[in-house]
């Protein structure tokens, strides 16, 4: 009898195994994944060592926007992962000076985006960025400390993993979609 019962929860440990990884996998790959927050660049948003998560999902639905906070693999160091601020859209013209950053649409437009949420400038020389289709221009908000688009260029689409969804760590700074503004044209 003993035998039996020690039989019988080893098949229920195993079968409750297999069910948490069918659930966990799947969602660990096409939906959700964690992501720990290394070094300044996107001070004072996020500081090192925060924790957050981050979703791979939206992005297969809609196109990500200007000002999403987002997780991608940067161009020259594609075993690494970055986080910065979208910028600038697929067939934008993003012009930086000193004193701010204007974008012009593919309709010839023109908006100069409300940075209020960077603290510490500095956007480097004045310059224009012209972005293809399927590139983003991507900054940090901590403009001296990153390496971003104004180093290596457009953002392609593809290097793009996900926008912080969820920041959970620390407990004191809970909030769902953190980092977020409004939406500026």
């Amino acid at each position: 009898m003993p035998q039996e019962k020690s039989e019988n929860f080893f098949t229920e440990l195993l079968k409750f195994v297999l069910i948490a990884a069918a659930i966990v996998f799947p969602v660990r790959l096409f939906i959700a994944q964690p992501f720990i927050v290394s070094g300044a660049s996107m001070e004072p948003t996020f500081h090192n060592g925060q924790y957050l998560i981050v979703d791979e999902l939206s992005y297969r639905l809609s196109p990500p926007a200007r000002g999403d906070v987002i997780i991608f693999r940067p161009p020259r160091n594609p075993s690494e992962f970055y986080i910065k601020r979208i910028i600038g859209l697929p067939g934008e013209t993003v012009s930086i000076n000193g004193s701010g950053i204007s974008v012009t649409h593919a309709d010839g437009s023109q908006v100069v985006l409300d940075e209020s949420y960077v603290v510490n400038h500095g956007n480097g020389s004045t310059k224009d960025y012209v972005l293809a289709a399927e590139q983003y221009f991507v900054l940090g908000d901590n403009r001296p400390e990153s390496s971003d688009s104004r180093v290596w260029g457009p953002l392609p689409r593809q290097n793009i993993v996900g926008r912080a969804f969820l920041r959970l760590l620390p407990f004191s700074e809970l909030h769902l979609l953190p980092g977020s503004i409004p939406a500026q044209q």
